[in-house]
């Protein structure tokens, strides 16, 4: 069945049944998306999996409660989330961002609220969720370097396609980079954070302020979201984001530092779910190579 089909039949079975055309989604990786357009109502964003994979089924509501959390507790704009369910999500339709730096600049504003507002003392979330494809592992801890190593980075090792890329030395040099992670980062508390946080994640609200989609929310380091839009090739409009986003929070000058060490997550997801990981192995390799074995 095509893929725009598919959708159009999920929606019906919500109740959606005055679909006039589906347009596909661009950009997503993880599970088939598109457009809705009605006869009598407005459009609507409407996701599911062609074959969702195991364990998955409660991805969507995963996410709706992730979109909620944003909205409420960090007082992010997100969209209306219609329906929410094991074989569909359907939100209400937001808009390309503007690619003007003002736009930018308020996000910053709008993501130090959400990072300085939601302080935790603990890291993790009340359920485990998604990143993708794969589950996002959040039980609760205390120590935040512990956290990052055991749910973020080595829980990436058994996954197969990580196995098959990475050799004995590279998995030993992760291993040691995780040891050393309180002398490589500094100590953060946990705040609330999207989670899955790249560029084309943010869009906008019918009045153009900057509003989020596809989160994979738990209470970790504020500078997980940061290295994602940092390591994604945010658009040149953004280049006064990161100034701005460090005036409001107070960051070092040191932060770009340590970038690819926390972004070394999300290389590691990717590694894990794609046959193309666009780089990933290589750049993992990369920031690994200081922690290799001598001799």
């Amino acid at each position: 069945m095509p893929p725009t089909h598919l959708l159009a039949q999920r929606l019906s079975r919500v109740g959606i049944r005055d679909v006039v055309t589906v347009v596909p989604a661009s950009g997503g990786l993880a599970a088939l998306a598109g457009t809705a357009h009605r006869e009598n109502g407005p459009p609507v964003f409407v996701k599911t999996f062609a074959e969702a994979p195991d364990g998955v089924g409660d991805a969507f509501v995963a996410e709706a409660e992730g979109l909620a959390a944003l909205r409420e507790l960090g007082g992010q704009e997100t969209p209306e989330v219609i329906v929410a369910n094991q074989e569909v999500l359907v939100l209400s339709l937001l808009r390309p961002r503007p690619r003007s730096g003002a736009f930018w600049e308020e996000f910053a504003h709008a993501l130090a609220h959400l990072h300085t507002g939601t302080l935790h003392p603990r890291f993790g979330w009340h359920r485990d969720n998604w990143l993708g494809r794969r589950p996002q592992l959040n039980t609760w801890a205390d120590d935040g370097f512990a956290f990052f190593a055991e749910r973020r980075l080595l829980r990436w090792l058994t996954e197969p396609r990580v196995e098959a890329a990475l050799g004995p030395a590279d998995r030993a040099a992760l291993e040691r980079l995780c040891d050393r992670l309180p002398e490589l980062l500094p100590d953060r508390p946990a705040c609330l954070t999207h989670g899955d946080l790249w560029a084309q994640n943010v869009l906008a609200t019918a009045d153009g302020r900057a509003a989020l989609i596809d989160p994979a929310v738990s209470y970790l380091w504020a500078e997980v979201d940061l290295a994602h839009l940092w390591s994604t090739a945010p658009p040149p409009e953004a280049r006064r984001f990161f100034a701005v986003y460090a005036e409001l929070t107070g960051l070092d000058d040191d932060w770009p530092a340590r970038m690819p060490i926390i972004q070394l997550r999300q290389h590691l997801a990717v590694l894990a779910q794609f046959d193309d990981d666009w780089g990933a192995a290589e750049t993992i390799r990369a920031t690994l190579a200081p922690f290799r074995a001598r001799g």
